[in-house]
């Protein structure tokens, strides 16, 4: 059964860092493509970054561009997001998913993790 779990979310302060790991079980990870999205609290879920099933090629949403980077390690199926520069516009629930093909900012990902919180403070 596929299963992805979200790790490393918590509590920062503005201008702090954080890593968020997404470990992947029961699907051929190397295959997929993977996602971070993320849904503050009255909003909708919105893409943050992308990764190639390679992980040759990345994709940012402008909001992150420059803070934030997203890598894999297929050995591990885990998937990473690392924050830095954090803001308080950046508290939401931080979701990993995992799909075919290239169109990292669609959300219609078969697979998702079940999220992490992250909460940054002024």
């Amino acid at each position: 059964q596929e299963q992805l779990v979200e790790s490393g979310g918590g509590l920062v302060q503005t201008g702090g860092s954080l890593r968020l790991s997404c470990a992947a079980s029961g699907l051929t990870f190397s295959s997929y493509s993977m996602g971070w999205f993320r849904q503050a609290v009255g909003k909708e879920r919105e893409f943050v970054a992308g990764i190639s099933g390679n992980g040759g090629t990345t994709d940012y949403a402008d909001s992150v561009k420059g803070r934030f980077t997203i890598s894999r390690v297929n050995a591990k199926n885990t998937v990473y997001l690392q924050m830095n520069s954090l803001k308080p516009e950046d508290t939401a629930v931080y979701y990993c998913g995992a799909r075919w093909g290239t169109a990292y900012r669609i959300a219609n990902y078969p697979y998702w993790g079940q999220g992490t919180q992250v909460t940054v403070s002024s």
